[in-house]
């Protein structure tokens, strides 16, 4: 008998909800992640007839580009999936317009209102639009007060304003940030970006808690020793150099995608499923967390920089040889630190955030560590029993492991770690969407859940504060730690765990 053509677990499974008539605005339309990420997520979304006939893309930017010319470089964007369905490509691109459009001339908004007025008619929207802020984040600010003195934002049913990271450079640009955007539309209109949201595995965690009575029994302090975030790269910098140098690892991988995934596992149980009390949560344990040792910050991290690595015929550059990078720079491009969240649930529980270019894998994992045994009843391969653990897969794998002590084959009592796993694409027959796709999906549908609220970023920025001021003004307090490229980074962040008699792990 021949195997089913569809795999059993996912019939029944993609009861997406259908997007609006509606016009989606990306301004920066001629910049890098919108040929990466946002036309090829919207190109999936279209082949998931997730997309209504009556919708239309506006590209808007500085360069002279007509809507052919727009739709071509597109097109040139979606690569091999393109070619894959030809008719698909060909009806979608109808659906793609361009307008150059420069947000600090007046005339030039002008432009686009009437611009957007003639999309209405023709695509049938109903003035009902997204505008997507893909600009550099100097004009976040202006961008708003633009689209504010325009009137393109009057309605909050039918316009939405999406903002990319990094959302201010710290608390105080954060919280200025806030208040002018704030005060050009309503808070339920802005959707604020993180794309590690959208990841499958991420959101499984409020299912995996919540769903299972199994875990959210145990998911606390008294069975719960410590918890380790990470997101490693095997990449450098690459064409990010300018952005990078003035960034680095904390502001641009810590503050935001690891302190969301921390705030998603940490968090108390919603007292329903909806977009506020979901986010209500989250930012109560932002405003929880500190760092280790707020009198000694300089204790509780550790600041690394990639070195040469490679072989002789595949040499890596360090960071400082990277081309546009200071060759005195002192930016970090790994970064380890450990928290705590002083509330019922988690006191005293270690948090351990790591993240890192040029280290040797790819992977961003969230990974539970439970407390030992009280007594040690049997033999073990490695002298002592293994920790269980809970790892959640965030990428490249998106998936689950359960590590438990089992017994060995034989005679005897010798016990030994195994693993149990989890992967979405073996299981439903397919890897999860993009983040990008769900993300935009929801924001055009008006769906705030995966957003990030005005608070929740004010208290992400207010928890790393020392750490700023130190970087800022005593630079010396927190040293730059050279480290091999793809290695583990620095051995200095071996020893930031190992004083709690702890490793890394290190798949």
């Amino acid at each position: 008998m021949s195997a089913p053509t569809t795999n059993p677990l996912r019939v029944g499974l993609r009861q997406e909800r259908v997007i609006p008539p509606q016009c989606l605005v990306i301004f920066g339309a001629s910049g890098d992640l919108t040929h990466r990420k946002l036309i090829p997520a919207l190109f999936q979304l279209f082949k998931q007839r997730r997309l209504p006939s009556e919708f239309a893309i506006l590209g808007c930017a500085r360069r002279q580009w007509s809507d052919e010319v727009f739709r071509n470089k597109m097109e040139t964007a979606l690569g091999e999936e393109a070619k894959k369905d030809k008719n698909a490509t060909t009806q979608f691109l109808r659906s793609l317009f361009y307008e150059s459009i420069d947000l600090q001339k007046t005339e030039d908004i002008n432009k686009l209102s009437t611009r957007l007025e003639e999309l209405d008619r023709l695509k049938a929207t109903h003035g009902n639009r997204t505008f997507y802020l893909s600009v550099s984040p100097t004009f976040y600010g202006s961008g708003c007060k633009a689209l504010a003195n325009a009137g393109l934002l009057n309605d909050p049913k039918r316009s939405r304003l999406v903002i990319e990271k990094p959302f201010g450079r710290d608390y105080s640009s954060a919280q200025a940030l806030n208040q002018l955007v704030q005060s050009c539309c309503q808070e339920s209109q802005v959707y604020r970006i993180d794309h590690y949201l959208g990841k499958e595995t991420v959101q499984n965690i409020l299912v995996l808690r919540f769903a299972n009575t199994i875990f959210e029994p145990i998911w606390n302090r008294n069975y719960i020793s410590s918890v380790q975030i990470t997101a490693a790269e095997t990449v450098g910098v690459e064409e990010r150099a300018g952005y990078y140098e003035s960034s680095g690892a904390l502001r641009d991988m810590v503050q935001n995608h690891l302190t969301q995934m921390l705030a998603i596992t940490a968090m108390e149980p919603p007292g329903h499923f909806d977009p506020e009390a979901i986010r209500n949560e989250k930012a109560k344990v932002l405003q929880a967390a500190h760092l280790a040792d707020e009198g000694e910050p300089w204790a509780c991290c550790i600041r690394g920089q990639y070195e040469r690595g490679g072989t002789k015929t595949n040499p890596i550059l360090s960071y400082r040889e990277e081309p546009g990078v200071n060759s005195n720079s002192t930016t970090e491009t790994y970064l380890a630190t450990k928290l705590f969240i002083d509330n019922w649930r988690w006191q005293g529980v270690p948090f351990y955030l790591r993240t890192g270019k040029r280290l040797a894998k790819r992977l961003s994992e969230i990974v539970l560590t439970f407390r030992e045994s009280p007594v040690h009843l049997f033999d073990a391969a490695g002298g002592s029993p293994t920790s269980n653990q809970l790892i959640l897969r965030i990428q490249p794998d998106e998936g689950a492991e359960f590590r438990f002590e089992v017994k060995s084959p034989g005679s005897g009592m010798r016990s030994r770690p195994v693993e149990m796993e989890f992967s979405y694409e073996e299981s439903f027959g397919e890897p999860s969407d993009e983040g990008y796709v769900r993300l935009l999906a929801d924001a055009m549908l008006g769906d705030p859940t995966l957003f990030t609220r005005g608070d929740e970023v004010e208290a992400a920025w207010r928890l790393y504060t020392p750490l700023l001021e130190l970087i800022e003004d005593s630079p010396w307090q927190l040293p730059i730690y050279p480290y091999e490229s793809r290695t583990w980074g620095p051995a200095e962040s071996d020893a930031l765990l190992s004083k709690d008699g702890l490793l890394w792990r290190r798949p």
